[in-house]
């Protein structure tokens, strides 16, 4: 096999792709800086302990491990960046009240999340502690959608949904973790048939509540069909009431908004409200992210937490892709002024590339469509005849 292969859904970023991507990463913290979030770039190893946690299998089997040979203990390369938030937020910033915190990094997949993924995705995202309310839901949620109008990604639909309705659901039931696991499966994949034979050892209301959560889904409509039909409790009610609130006030931000009841994403993660954001060009969510209250107890300090993700390479697919502004080639030369000339087109923006080899055949590869031409004692820039 030829060495210069690379590993199946992995690829490299060549440059006109890199520069757009780096701008779109650059665009997104600028904003996220001026909405008051704090940049954190934790590191791509750490013990495997520090990111599996809350014994999630589903971020087990995504997390490449190996043996560190300085201590013998196991490694893990990071699948997700938001436990390493967590972390830097418990352990060591340890505030005490609000914290926004946001970062941009490469994270590893030991499987691509859907078709024709990469395994390594540019993850971007905020992340929030410190703030039980709706009003950190609703300024993440926010964020999210208005970073993906920032790129130009338009036609946004969000989902909206409660883990808090599921564990509502299940709180009187008689429920193993095991079949809890199983019932989750089927409800996230909304296969009906397998949900059927699962809930026969419930009790007829819970199988009930159970067998309906995949028809709810679809506008606030569904929310009121929820509140009739399923089985009433404090915390489906709260739940319900929290999901129409975010409807509401969401919608200037996003197309359309749809409710699903049954969309159980990183349920053993999250803890409230979760979401994700599509579109027409994807199959798969192009953003994501919910409350994870629990998530810093592994650390020793649990604190309100929510936040969103989204991968940028990803995102790059689904933009036009608008060519960038071409550069200005200059000759190899011993001149004080063409030196001057070209740090006074650099600091205005402008691309200069000095032409090294002087090879007109070779010229097309440095991307410039203007140079810099000796005029009557001066340097001026001059499109280059083809």
């Amino acid at each position: 096999m030829p060495n210069w292969l690379l590993p199946e859904n992995i690829q490299d970023i060549l440059p006109d792709e890199a520069w757009r991507i780096e701008g779109m990463r650059r665009e997104v913290l600028e904003f996220l800086r001026l909405s008051g979030y704090q940049l954190v770039a934790p590191p791509l190893l750490e013990y495997a302990e520090s990111l599996l946690i809350n014994e999630s299998a589903d971020m087990d089997l995504r997390t490449f491990k190996l043996v560190d040979q300085l201590s013998g203990r196991t490694l893990a390369l990071r699948a997700d960046i938001t436990p390493q938030v967590a972390r830097i937020d418990a352990h060591l910033l340890n505030r005490q009240g609000v914290t926004r915190l946001c970062y941009a990094g490469s994270v590893l997949h030991t499987q691509p999340s859907g078709l024709m993924r990469t395994r390594e995705p540019l993850q971007i995202g905020a992340e929030l502690y410190g703030h039980a309310g709706l009003e950190s839901d609703l300024e993440i949620q926010q964020l999210m959608l208005q970073s993906l109008a920032l790129l130009g990604i338009e036609d946004v639909h969000l989902d909206l949904g409660h883990v808090a309705v599921f564990n509502a659901l299940l709180k009187n039931a008689a429920v193993d973790d095991e079949l809890e696991a199983e019932l989750f499966t089927a409800l996230q994949s909304k296969d009906v048939a397998t949900l059927k034979s699962l809930v026969v050892s419930l009790d007829a209301k819970t199988q009930a509540a159970l067998l309906i959560l995949p028809e709810l889904y679809g506008g606030l409509e569904v929310l009121q069909r929820a509140r009739k039909e399923l089985p009433q409790s404090a915390e489906l009610t709260t739940a319900l009431d929290e999901l129409e609130k975010a409807a509401l006030q969401l919608q200037p931000f996003a197309q359309h908004i749809g409710i699903d009841l049954a969309e159980l994403r990183g349920y053993h993660y999250h803890s409230g409200m979760v979401f994700a954001a599509y579109h027409a060009g994807s199959h798969d969510a192009i953003a994501l992210g919910g409350r994870y209250d629990d998530v810093g107890r592994s650390f020793g300090r649990a604190r309100p937490a929510t936040g969103f993700s989204m991968d940028l390479r990803q995102l790059h697919g689904l933009m036009n892709k608008i060519s960038r502004p071409k550069g200005i080639l200059a000759p190899h030369k011993k001149d004080d002024a063409l030196v001057a000339v070209v740090a006074t087109l650099r600091g205005q923006g402008h691309v200069v590339v000095i032409d090294l080899l002087g090879n007109v055949a070779h010229r097309s590869e440095l991307d410039c469509d203007r140079e810099l031409v000796l005029r009557n004692g001066a340097w001026v820039v001059e499109q280059i005849k083809n």
